[in-house]
């Protein structure tokens, strides 16, 4: 039903009041929804993002030499001079 010209105040207030409560229906269906998707993320996100990093070369100094070698090397060698 929708409100028309000649409706009367309370009549509009009626409709108001079905429509209202068609859509805190359809919100709280939503809601409902969305919360049942976001469990399951969460114990994924948990997972996924923890403290450890998978991509940290943790021994940098191994890979530098291998890889760099000769320019290692040179840029390294003036490190304790700074002190």
């Amino acid at each position: 039903m929708n409100i028309e010209k000649g409706m009367t105040q309370s009549e509009r207030m009626a409709v108001i009041r079905e429509h209202a409560q068609k859509f805190t229906k359809k919100l709280n269906r939503n809601q409902r929804v969305r919360k049942t998707e976001t469990k399951s993320l969460d114990k994924s996100k948990d997972l996924c993002y923890s403290q450890e990093n998978i991509n940290h070369w943790t021994d940098a100094s191994k890979y530098a030499e291998e890889h760099y070698g000769d320019v290692y090397r040179e840029t390294t060698r003036y490190d304790n001079e700074w002190d």
